[in-house]
């Protein structure tokens, strides 16, 4: 069932999300060659933690961390650990979530780590971009294959990989909550787009092909190839206007500006 959300509601988990960019934007300062994804972690919770939130994925469905760090070839969910440490030219993607005042916040970004190479930094781009495309689509009236259509189109146009295996969702008092936002898909299908709707709209996009592999601590996906791959994921409001969008990628990237 999709649970339609009040203004007032709206407002409780633009309040989470805005917690989210501000804790990525934390993460972000620290980011840099030598750090382990385990020092990331405890920087994140401490923050979420002294601005009155919990971690939304610590404990969720037997998650051991707040944050999933995701180097290189890993596409999602990567654990956080004191025996992975950063270095130059490593990209990551940093997925949190907070929980306070009974609902959810939950956003995605892609970090360089010092300076990555030209290809990587393309498919980061690539990535982004196909995100506010996506989110171009989250309009009252549209249906969820407008925003899947968006995101798949401008993505292979490039020669990416887009990952079948794992979605968007929707968001509200609960992490994932129905409707699934797929990243493919044909336009005018799935489910409609309805005002007072929350999604969570995120690609995972892959420099290669599209095959994931789940590793063995349960969580973990990389690309079959090991080519690298990028994660961007807004929380986005459905209006009859348009997109409310309740991420800020703008705090973050003010935060990690050299």
């Amino acid at each position: 069932m999709i649970h339609l959300k009040t203004d007032e509601e709206i407002e409780l988990l633009r309040e989470n999300n805005l917690l989210v960019s501000e804790t990525l934007a934390e993460v972000g300062r620290h980011i840099r060659p030598g750090v382990t994804t385990k020092r990331l972690d405890e920087i994140a919770e401490d923050f979420i933690r002294a601005h009155g939130a919990v971690p939304a994925f610590l404990g969720y469905q037997g998650y051991p961390a707040s944050l999933c760090i995701s180097v290189n070839e890993q596409v999602v969910h990567g654990i956080p650990s004191a025996k992975v440490v950063l270095k130059e030219g490593d990209m990551v993607s940093i997925d949190c979530g907070t929980f306070m005042k009974g609902f959810v916040g939950d956003s995605a970004y892609t970090f360089e780590v010092g300076e990555v190479g030209e290809e990587v930094r393309r498919l980061m781009q690539v990535t982004k971009e196909a995100l506010y495309k996506g989110t171009a689509q989250a309009k009252a009236g549209n249906r969820v294959g407008d925003i899947s259509a968006a995101v798949q189109e401008y993505t292979e146009s490039f020669g990416y990989g887009v990952v079948r295996e794992l979605e968007g969702h929707g968001l509200g008092r609960k992490m994932h909550e129905a409707p699934g936002v797929p990243n493919y898909g044909a336009k005018g299908r799935g489910p409609l787009l309805k005002e007072g709707m929350v999604i969570c709209i995120e690609p995972m996009i892959t420099m290669g092909s599209k095959s994931v592999v789940f590793e063995e601590d349960g969580w973990t996906v990389r690309t079959r190839d090991r080519k690298p791959a990028a994660h961007y994921e807004f929380a986005v409001a459905i209006r009859k206007n348009g997109p409310d969008v309740l991420t800020d990628f703008g705090i973050i990237e003010q935060a990690i500006k050299h």
